[in-house]
């Protein structure tokens, strides 16, 4: 990083994969504020992340060295001082798409923005106008969506399927993608990182319920999830010429995480296709407890931690090698 500039704060939209407890609260089945979730975090406490450990805006905060973790923005015990330095509206369960924030009762990709505004208020209460300004234009801008609008609101749930094909389904994902950085930018974001949505088909529970006896990876996951970030990318690249003084970074997880799928063992990895958590074809979220039996022994083994949800250590072998790429993008 130049020695005259910062990234003040890392503030992060999004679904479950960057969630730090926003769904502790509301009335929604999404949640994970209960063991055996966070038994690898900070004193072994399920804090609401869908992981055993941090999530990836705890790393990448940590890594810039900007505090140690990410808090949820609806966390009771957050401090004004707190603002500062960023915070996660994220929501598991939420995607792109509205209608998969309404079908998990979760909050949505615009009632994010909200509280965005929300915190632009508090923010100046705290630091004054002007400092404002600078966090919210400098901050990394993180935004993690897109995995739920294709996994369930499309496939396992069917709610888009009489209506749209993959095409058509990604054009309505992307769509409200841009229109989403372009609501960041109106408020005054102008580091804007996006995450790629991952290859979901190779998620334990989607292999489990769409990859058939052997649990291959379920293929047409995968078509649309490369579909959605080809249009990702082209999107982003179309704001580099109309909103000229932002930084658009898109984040290809895709390749990386399907590569350590693939070969777990060049990442030190020995278990692919299996959560951590009870038989670890099926269970996430509520059906990750502690009544969940086999949960496994060594958790660095295993690239998933639930049916849905990488280990910390699988999260820092994606984030730690693109962070540096991120940073020479912004200056």
């Amino acid at each position: 990083m130049p020695e005259n500039e910062t990234i003040p704060a890392v503030i992060v939209f999004g679904d479950s994969i960057v969630d730090a407890g926003n769904n502790n609260d509301i009335r929604t089945i999404i949640k994970c504020n209960f063991v055996p979730y966070g038994k690898d975090f900070d004193g072994g406490v399920p804090t609401g992340r869908f992981c055993n450990g941090k999530i990836p805006s705890d790393i990448i905060a940590e890594e810039l060295g900007i505090k140690d973790v990410v808090p949820a923005y609806l966390d009771p015990t957050l401090k004004p001082q707190d603002l500062i330095t960023g915070v996660t509206f994220a929501s598991g369960g939420t995607g792109y798409d509205p209608l998969t924030s309404k079908l998990a009762s979760v909050i949505s990709m615009g009632e994010q923005l909200n509280y965005f505004k929300e915190y632009i208020a508090k923010l100046k209460a705290v630091v004054g106008e002007d400092q404002t300004n600078f966090i919210v234009a400098k901050s990394m801008i993180l935004v993690v969506a897109g995995s739920d609008d294709i996994a369930n609101t499309y496939f396992v749930l069917r709610a888009r399927k009489l209506q749209y094909d993959i095409p058509a389904y990604t054009d309505l994902m992307v769509n409200s993608a841009a229109e989403f950085v372009k609501e960041l930018y109106g408020l005054g974001a102008r580091r804007i990182v996006v995450i790629s949505t991952p290859p979901i088909g190779c998620v334990p529970s989607q292999r489990t319920l769409g990859g058939g006896i052997e649990r291959e990876c379920a293929e047409d996951y995968n078509v649309a999830a490369k579909l959605f970030n080809k249009k990702l990318i082209s999107v982003l690249n179309s704001f580099r010429t109309s909103m000229r003084d932002g930084r658009y970074v898109y984040i290809d997880v895709y390749n990386p995480l399907l590569d350590i799928i693939q070969n777990p063992k060049i990442y030190g990895f020995e278990v692919a296709n299996k959560g951590c958590c009870g038989t670890g074809n099926i269970e996430v979220s509520i059906l990750c407890n502690q009544l969940s039996p086999f949960t496994c022994t060594d958790v660095d083994k295993y690239i998933f931690w639930d049916s849905y949800h990488p280990t910390e250590k699988a999260y820092r072998a994606l984030v730690t090698p693109v962070l540096q790429k991120v940073i020479n993008e912004f200056f």
